[in-house]
């Protein structure tokens, strides 16, 4: 067991007020840094249709950029000199970037006009894949500038070897304080205030993220104006460095390396099925049901927020008693016990076991990171006592270099482990599609019913309006090239060209009834104005259960599927669909209660394939259990100990004096 005793001289001591300035800095790292990782994958796949495999592709394009600039941004926070100190301007400029570019992320060019700029389907997929990799490279370099520089700015604020503990500690807590609502972003995404009738979580994350920004640039302004830096009055003198020397440094430190390729394992480990641990409710435990998923993501978010804010108490008084090596490998442990008792606790019956978990892995995950950081600047203090030098920002730089490429190796290889467990999210969105209808057809009922607050010349006008849109893009569908992307549906070429002017048909005779009819309060009835008003919501839904049956169909004839049985079970829930529309949405007074109905079948639409279900969660639980064990084999070769610590602490006193 290491030394217990340390000295606390009141120099080392940190001011509430700087405790409580620097803690709030963990909402970047610890709450928005997850957040996009998790829900541009997620959200990409289920509610655009990109390929897992290519978001995974896409999402590790950020982290080689890291690659570069990380250490780059740590070499000039290190060389910075100003009056406002090396550290501040760039979690100023840093802070406010994140949160610009946090907005900018979710505003992908989208709808049926953006759609008809590009000549396929594919085409228009790259276009999204494109915005969406060119707004992460901004987003994370932006949280690069400010995350480096402040980790920095940790290390250098106190020498003392637990008061450092503490204060990442306090980061953790106020960064987990913080993630207690970002869980919730993706149901806040889902609600209709935020999405809007017939909008996508996608539509709903761009107001979400507003508010976001609207809290991070005024914190931005206060960490600058609040934080301090107490080397900078020995670090401005002290002489600028060459870049590649310090690189050569940082990787020549054993220590450095064991205690980083111990963060790198474990971290790509939970990071390669960070990912499907966000599929999983949603798909195996509510079976295909977002909203439910979303809550239970943002309970179980919750839980974990909690949990790593409660964590902090355990681990500073943990810590001093047996070392932080040792409470390293508890953290280690407590994570792999966390994937066991999945096992038991990923059950559709009993949803809320998923917060047993969830617990014990917010606990590791609090003490692994917060140790692992802190750890670093004891190893900052080692090498000033050999080289005489200060560089804080080159040791965090690589430390975080190595953790986000195990972010980005993961993001990566849970694209590829999506598309190995067969997860179709062209099943996903198509059902989104035709949910989407369903739900305009129902804030139209909802408007009729109140028939005295009816503008009815304003709905004419929007209903008018809206055929005359869907007339438009029908008459360019018909115009393209039309391609057969169901290859085993003979028909299907011939079949959609049929529907396409059967509903343009009708579109053009209801623009045609509404220019000849006029609506008012006396003289408007309340089943015309319906039917004129849901007649292309009909035929949006029609050509969406049309695609859908075909779908199915192709997967039901493809000698290759294993799953036949599955896809037989959607297509007849395609085929009662399909019935309860044709015979009763027709209906003002029939349609309410038949909506209740069709978003049972839409669920059944939704839910996967056995083996999809059955090898999310075998990867998702097995994976970190496998690089665990890499992990314990590195930190016990870490030789750091809390005895040699703080003789270089008063080794590096004495220099002073």
């Amino acid at each position: 067991m290491e030394a217990n005793k340390t000295s606390n001289p009141k120099e080392n001591k940190i001011s509430i007020g700087q405790y409580a300035a620097y803690g709030a800095g963990g909402i970047i790292p610890i709450a928005l840094f997850n957040v996009v990782g998790i829900l541009v994958g997620l959200m990409g796949n289920i509610s655009l249709g990109l390929s897992a495999f290519w978001l995974g592709f896409i999402l590790i394009i950020p982290r080689l950029w890291d690659a570069l600039s990380d250490p780059f941004i740590g070499h000039l926070s290190d060389n910075t000199r100003t009056k406002w100190g090396r550290r501040r301007p760039f979690l100023l400029w840093g802070g406010i970037a994140t949160a610009v570019f946090f907005v900018v992320l979710w505003w992908i060019p989208k709808g049926e006009t953006v759609e008809q700029w590009f000549p396929t389907e594919s085409g228009y997929q790259i276009f999204q894949l494109l915005y969406i990799l060119v707004t992460l490279l901004l987003f994370f370099t932006a949280v690069n500038i400010f995350e480096i520089p402040h980790g920095a700015l940790g290390m250098e604020m106190t020498n003392d070897y637990h008061e450092r503990t503490k204060l990442f500690s306090v980061k953790s807590f106020v960064g987990n304080l913080f993630a207690m609502s970002t869980p919730w972003l993706f149901w806040m995404a889902n609600l209709a205030y935020f999405k809007g009738v017939g909008g996508t979580e996608m539509d709903g994350m761009r107001y979400v993220s507003l508010i976001i920004a609207a809290l991070l640039i005024p914190l931005s302004i206060w960490w600058f104006l609040k934080l301090k830096e107490p080397k900078f009055v020995v670090t401005q003198k002290q002489e600028k460095s060459d870049f590649w020397k310090d690189m050569k440094m940082v990787v020549q430190n054993k220590n450095f390396i064991f205690l980083t390729l111990t963060i790198f394992t474990l971290a790509m480990g939970f990071n390669f099925v960070n990912l499907l641990g966000s599929y999983i409710p949603i798909f195996y435990i509510f079976g295909g049901d977002k909203l439910l998923g979303a809550q239970i993501l943002g309970i179980n978010g919750t839980v974990w927020a909690v949990t790593g804010m409660l964590a902090v108490f355990p681990l500073n008084i943990i810590s001093p008693k047996i070392g932080k090596r040792n409470t390293l490998i508890i953290a280690i442990s407590l994570m792999v016990l966390a994937q066991l008792s999945k096992i038991v606790c990923y059950n559709p019956n009993h949803p809320y076991l998923i917060i047993i978990p969830t617990i014990l892995l917010s606990a590791g995950m609090l003490f692994f990171f917060t140790l692992g950081s802190s750890m670093v600047g004891d190893i900052c203090d080692e090498e000033e006592l050999k080289t005489g030098k200060r560089s804080e920002g080159s040791f965090y730089s690589v430390f975080w270099w190595f953790i986000k490429m195990g972010s980005a190796l993961a993001s990566f290889v849970a694209g590829a482990l999506i598309v190995y467990t067969h997860f179709d999210e062209s099943q996903v969105t198509k059902v989104d599609k035709l949910e989407a209808n369903l739900n305009e057809i129902n804030a139209l009922i909802d408007k009729m019913e109140d028939g005295k607050t009816i503008d009815y010349k304003q709905l004419k006008a929007d209903v008018l309006n809206e055929n005359q849109e869907y007339a438009q893009l029908m008459q360019k569908d018909l115009l393209k090239k039309q391609e057969n992307p169901y290859d085993l549906v003979p028909n299907y070429l011939d079949d959609k060209v049929a529907l396409l002017e059967m509903s343009l048909n009708d579109t053009k005779n209801t623009i045609d009834y509404l220019n000849r009819t006029q609506f008012s309060k006396e003289t408007a009835h309340s089943d015309a104005m319906y039917q004129s008003a849901i007649s292309v919501k009909l035929d949006k839904i029609n050509q969406n259960l049309f695609e859908l049956e075909n779908y199915f169909k192709n997967k039901i004839l493809n000698p290759k599927e294993k799953d036949k049985t599955h896809y037989q079970e959607l297509e007849k829930a395609v085929q009662k669909t399909k019935l309860l529309v044709s015979n009763k949405l027709n209906s003002n007074k029939e349609a309410k209660a038949t909506l209740n109905d069709l978003n049972k079948e839409i669920i059944t639409l939704k839910k996967q394939t056995p083996y999809t279900l059955l090898m999310m969660r075998v990867v998702e639980i097995g994976m970190p259990i496998l690089l665990s064990i890499f992990s314990f084999f590195f930190v016990l070769k870490y030789n750091l100990t809390e005895k040699r610590s703080l003789e270089i602490k008063e080794l590096l006193n004495q220099k002073t004096n």
